[in-house]
This record gives structure tokens, sequence and C-alpha cells, in this order.
């Protein structure tokens, strides 16, 4: 097992389905539990010795600033100053000078248990994502975030991750569910900075053209980055989960996670 030091959590984004819980906090400090969003990630990664969390907000992130020491301190922040005009993928490249692995991204809307990280952590590959075989569980009575916004993923005939994002196949096809954390070693990290500099040759001046399932390279997620490498030919690895995690996308995901969290208090510490 590689060791890994670092973490990036990308929360630049306004939360707009958590509203009014983010009209005055980013979405990783909403509470959810006596921890916030952000608390949970923490401790995650803290009990796998994970010590240097790299955070990179936009919307109200003086508040973020204000706030870290409720989650023990020692966070380094990257500000996404056009936080209000990209996605996920020009956010997460705010930060490309500490994407040189091994390191663990995640998004900053999601809760997981020790375990799941300690998975990740034991992976292999040189890209690993974290998978959930059981994620049409957490979907059942999920009306305001249905199945259809899954960040699904299958695997090719060798068992790695063939195609991965919202809409990239139907779910009932799917292996699972791409949780939005994942781990990259040294050599993976090379690989990703290095593709988002050929993309951003490429995509000069006409940022606002499709880029992979994405309207607008601009509006691009995480996975469609990792699928332009899947069809680069760079080997992607699952890490499967069965549960354990769950998003926090909408006010219906924080009261089924603070139900979920408060009657299985023991498997979240």
């Amino acid at each position: 097992m590689t060791r890994v030091d670092k973490a990036i959590i990308i929360a630049a984004g306004r939360g707009r389905r958590l509203m009014p819980y983010t009209d005055e906090m980013p979405k990783c400090l909403v509470p959810v539990d006596h921890r916030s969003i952000l608390g949970i990630q923490v401790d995650a990664f803290r009990a796998h010795g994970v010590r240097d969390i790299v955070l990179i907000r936009g919307y109200l992130g003086d508040v973020l600033a204000a706030r870290t020491g409720e989650v023990g301190g020692g966070i380094r922040f990257v500000d996404n100053r056009e936080w209000e005009h990209n996605n996920i993928l020009e956010s997460l490249f705010c930060a490309e000078d500490e994407i040189d692995g091994p390191v663990l991204l995640t998004y900053s809307d999601i809760i997981f248990t020790p375990e799941v990280v300690g998975a990740l952590m034991a992976a292999d590959g040189d890209i690993s994502l974290i998978i959930d075989r059981a994620f049409r569980d957490v979907y059942e009575g999920r009306s305001d975030h249905p199945l259809p916004e899954a960040e699904v993923a299958d695997l090719d005939e060798r068992g790695l991750v063939r195609r991965v994002g919202k809409r990239a196949l139907p779910p009932d096809e799917a292996f699972g569910e791409f949780i939005g954390l994942a781990r990259l070693s040294a050599a993976g990290a090379a690989w990703m900075r290095q593709a988002w500099r050929e993309l951003g040759a490429a995509y000069r001046g006409r940022e606002a053209e499709p880029f992979q399932r994405a309207p607008s390279f601009r509006a691009a997620y995480l996975t469609d980055m990792l699928q332009h490498l899947i069809d680069a030919g760079r080997p992607v690895h699952p890490v499967a989960i069965d549960g354990q995690w769950r998003e926090i996308d909408t006010v219906q995901d924080l009261e089924r996670a603070r139900a979920m969290l408060g009657s299985a208090k023991e498997t979240w510490r």
C-alpha cells in the first residue's frame, strides 16, 4: 500500500439545491450530525493519516477560511475566482500544482466512512475510482435527485472502467455509481495534468464547444476528464463498495443523511 498524505476537496460551487442552508455558508459546511459534510470527510481522511488537505474554494470562500477550525484546522486553500462560470473539472485544475500524486480527490458534497477511504488507499491502480455497486438502493425514494443523474460506470472485459459519467449508459446496465472519490498515483496525476494542458491548448478560444458529455469545455465534470483518459487508453480501476456513503445535493438528501447517521452512529465514527 502506497502512503497517501494529501486530499484535494473541490468545494467552489454554490449548492443551490441545498438552499436555504447554503444562503450563508458553502455546501461543505452544512451540518449533518454534530459535524459538517466537511468534518465527516476530514475525519475519514485523518483516520488513514491524510493530514494535508487542500480545499478549492469559491462561493463564500471567506466563510470557509473563518470556520475550518471547526474541523481541526490544517486546511490549505486554493481559490477558484471563476466559480460562477466554470464547473468541477476547471475548478479542480485551479489546484493544478497540487495534483502531484499520490493524492485523493473528492467532491465536497459527499460523506463516506473511514472504511471507504481505506479501500481506496489500498488500491493498486494509477487512477482508481470508488464505485458503489449498491447505488440503486440510495435512489429509492430520492425524488429530488433521481437515478438518471447518477454518475454511473461499467467495466470492460479486463475489469477496468469502460464508461463513466451522467448518462454514460443506462443505469440498469451499470456496474455501479462513481461516488466522486478517487485516488491518483504519481503517474496517474501526471497523465491528468498532461491531458489538461493538451485540452486547454485544443480548446483555447472555443471553450463553449462540447467536451465529452459536457455541453461545453468550461462546464465539464471530472468524469469527462476520466472518460477522455479512458478513451486515450489510460487504465482506470474500480474500487467496489456497497453503500457506506451518501451524496448530499438537495434538502431531501440532507434529511435522509441525518436520519441514516442517527440510526448508525458507530458505523460513521
